[in-house]
């Protein structure tokens, strides 16, 4: 019989609980007991010091004290994930939120590896995300991984909801991860919707969770994700948001003694975040696109975070503050944001049709304040005159209502058409 390995907690310093054992491995999960009973709180290993082994709890630390037994369970954490997860929304750890029953499936690890590079399929199939500006002048293909960049408050998750209702993507795995508590039922209930729960999966760890769930709740919306690939769906990866994790990944580094480096950020967030990102796209047999949000910290589009992430990525789509307050939704400005993968994905006519597009807003945008002042004569600059005569045509293109439907087909038909 296995004797368990077993210590005790000789400290606890903000996030970080030091125990005199157990034998143990980074990564491994533990149960530490409360002191005056009750349920066992579930901790993880995360490093060592001196003969101190260092642990972040996955749950409340009332109850715990000097003396509270640790007890190493000899592996890491894994969930159980199944057909039955679909139509669930879950907590960072795997457990029900909705009051139903307990998920049982295959136990996943939570902290897997991207595939083997050469055994990925390249991207060659176009994926309908039912956003119009997106589908037309930013293709998005299976398996590709596209950023969504924006400050606060200009429509980033009403662009996740449109993509989750009308995407023709198998399954759909959506992590809200580090969001207000009150907004977490506003999604499921007003963006998401009955229809788009039923063949999604929502993963859920609000901002008062412990980091270290934070952590977990994007590996385990990844892992999910992985599972139903690996099984030959076209899976849609839906993360809001990716700053998040980054900043619950900052506070178990400085938790546990690393040095900050760029912008107060410790250097293992960058090395997390390529791995997590890695993790999604195209397999041997299915397919992961991921769409992530990053929150651009005053609109800066150079800051760590923003510059890591649109450097791992396959596009990025950039939503203004300026066409917000324009009351131009979504919000997407077409000249700052690209698909990397269009032009393998798009046809000519296609392609051609998005370059006037963007030769119609660029010229519009050099010329409007001299149009504005009324300093320009109009006749002086043919381009400047088709820009002012189609503006209006390209605005109607691009803006769309949250609800409203707009087939991949018939938005590649439009901008053909149109221009």
């Amino acid at each position: 019989m296995d004797v368990p390995a077993l210590g005790t907690v000789t400290r606890l310093v903000g996030l970080t609980i030091e125990g005199r054992g157990p034998l143990s491995t980074v990564g491994e999960l533990c149960r530490i007991h409360p002191l005056g009973g009750g349920a066992p709180i579930p901790a993880e290993v995360v490093g060592f010091h001196e003969r101190a082994v260092l642990l972040m709890p996955l749950g409340d630390v009332t109850g715990l004290g000097p003396g509270s037994r640790v007890e190493a369970l000899g592996r890491p954490l894994s969930v159980p994930v199944g057909e039955g997860v679909l139509g669930r929304v879950l907590d960072g750890l795997g457990r029900p939120l909705d009051g139903g029953p307990p998920v049982f499936g295959t136990a996943v690890p939570l902290d897997n590896h991207p595939p083997q590079p050469l055994r990925r399929r390249r991207v060659k199939e176009p994926l309908s995300l039912g956003v119009r500006a997106v589908d037309a002048l930013l293709t998005c293909g299976k398996g590709q991984r596209l950023g969504i960049f924006s400050g606060s408050g200009v429509g980033k998750s009403t662009l996740l909801a449109m993509m989750a209702r009308n995407t023709e993507a198998d399954v759909t795995c959506i992590g809200l991860i580090g969001e207000r508590g009150r907004e977490v039922r506003e999604f499921l209930e007003r963006d998401l919707g009955e229809e788009g729960l039923r063949r999604s999966v929502v993963v859920v760890a609000t901002s008062d969770q412990p980091p270290l769930v934070r952590v977990k709740a994007a590996l385990l919306v990844t892992a999910i994700a992985e599972y139903f690939r690996d099984r030959g769906r076209d899976v849609l990866l839906l993360m809001d948001s990716v700053t998040r994790v980054a900043l619950a990944q900052r506070e178990v580094g400085l938790a546990t003694g690393e040095p900050p480096a760029t912008r107060g950020y410790t250097p293992s967030v960058f090395t997390f975040l390529a791995r997590l990102l890695e993790r999604a796209g195209p397999g041997e047999n299915g397919s992961i696109t991921g769409l992530y949000t990053v929150l651009v910290e005053g609109d800066d589009m150079m800051e760590p975070v923003a510059d890591t992430v649109r450097g791992i990525l396959d596009g990025h789509v950039v939503l203004s503050r300026r066409l917000a307050e324009m009351n131009h939704y979504p919000a997407i400005d077409v000249l700052a944001s690209v698909s990397r993968l269009m032009g393998e994905l798009a046809t000519p006519e296609q392609r051609a049709a998005a370059g006037r597009v963007r030769e119609i807003l660029s010229t519009y945008n050099q010329a409007e304040d001299l149009v504005n002042i009324g300093a320009y004569v109009k006749g002086a600059n043919p381009r400047i005159d088709n820009a002012l005569a189609r503006i209006d045509a390209v605005r109607r293109f691009l803006q769309q209502d949250a609800w409203e439907k707009a087939p991949m087909q018939e938005s590649v038909e439009w901008l053909v058409r149109e221009f």
